[in-house]
């Protein structure tokens, strides 16, 4: 559904960026209102009321997937579909670099060359350009960002979405009510056709998060974290396939390099998920193993006593997370 989605701000021209992404704010809210009746869950609005850090970090993801909300919507619809995908590409780089520079986490090499690498490829594609790739840049940095705040928020994916939506619900409510006192609002101006499609903009928006966050609990992180390239993959081939945007040779270069980075992180994640999980399966094994044999030399008739050879005590000790060990891998 997010790979397809460029297919769909186009059908609500002439309405412009700014006020689709009012709309979209105003009709996400709502569904997402409905949403929450359905299932019963009020319960969290109280909690997070009484925790004004969490409030203000809810502002603040809230402002930030504003950006991001409208730069896309006004990337597509502007002819920059390609653009666009690449800030989706170059995201996961830019969580990772995020992660060294303000959360001081330690990269392994790879992780290390595929920042490298991506970097390099913004190089080229500033050339290509002409001009540094600033709608990328600005879309990759603000998810990473919102990824950021809302890892600090820690509340669920739904809930999530409705606290920031009221907080982006008043202004953009204000500002559609101005446009209509402007006269110059395209809702409903243009038939009911047109109405619906931007009431559709809150389906749009809610629909696919909440399957997102249904996924996160059922799947592992690492099949995850290659799911979530599919969005950029169709949205760049809508925009080379169906609206016909330009590939210059260095552009090419620089996807190139860009798929080559992820390539080399996605093989990382991939390394390091199986070392964890081979690690992990061998401690239960050390385990069970211990258990029998305690079992066994408590055992009547077996001496009565559970001690190592030299009278030490049998101890099965798990090494803590970290360089070496079960260490979650980093998609």
């Amino acid at each position: 559904m997010w790979g397809l989605v460029p297919l769909f701000w186009p059908l609500l021209k002439p309405a412009g960026a700014m006020e689709i992404l009012a709309h979209r704010m105003v009709w996400s809210l709502a569904v997402v209102g409905l949403a929450l009746l359905a299932l019963r869950r009020w319960g969290w609005i109280r909690e997070l009321l009484g925790q004004p850090r969490k409030l203000g970090l809810i502002a603040l993801a809230a402002a930030v997937i504003t950006v991001n909300w409208g730069l896309y919507i006004w990337a597509v619809n502007a002819g920059q579909v390609v653009e666009a995908s690449l800030g989706y590409f170059i995201n996961p780089l830019v969580t990772i670099a995020m992660g060294v520079l303000l959360l001081k986490e330690r990269l392994r090499p790879a992780q290390w060359a595929a920042v490298g690498t991506g970097l390099a490829a913004v190089v080229v594609l500033a050339v290509g350009y002409g001009r540094p790739p600033w709608i990328s840049l600005t879309l990759a940095f603000s998810f990473a960002v919102y990824g950021l705040v809302k890892k600090k928020v820690n509340i669920g994916g739904l809930e999530s979405l409705a606290a920031e939506t009221a907080v982006q619900f008043l202004p953009a409510l204000a500002y559609l009510m101005w446009l209509g006192t402007q006269g110059s609002a395209h809702f409903g101006a243009h038939g009911a056709g047109h109405a619906a499609l931007l009431a559709a903009t809150g389906v749009v928006t809610a629909v696919p998060l909440v399957c997102f966050g249904a996924a996160a609990i059922r799947v592992p992180l690492s099949t995850l974290g290659l799911l979530q390239y599919l969005a950029p993959v169709f949205q760049f081939l809508l925009g080379v396939v169906y609206f016909h945007e330009a590939m210059p040779p260095e552009r090419w270069a620089g996807f190139s390099l860009v798929w080559l980075a992820l390539s080399v992180l996605t093989w990382d994640a991939l390394r390091t998920s199986r070392r964890t999980r081979a690690e992990a399966a061998a401690l239960r094994r050390a385990a069970v193993r211990a258990a029998a044999a305690g079992a066994v030399a408590e055992a009547p008739g077996a001496g009565g006593t559970a001690e190592a050879p030299g009278g030490d005590a049998v101890t099965t000790a798990v090494p803590p997370a970290g360089r070496g060990h079960a260490e979650a891998p980093k998609v």
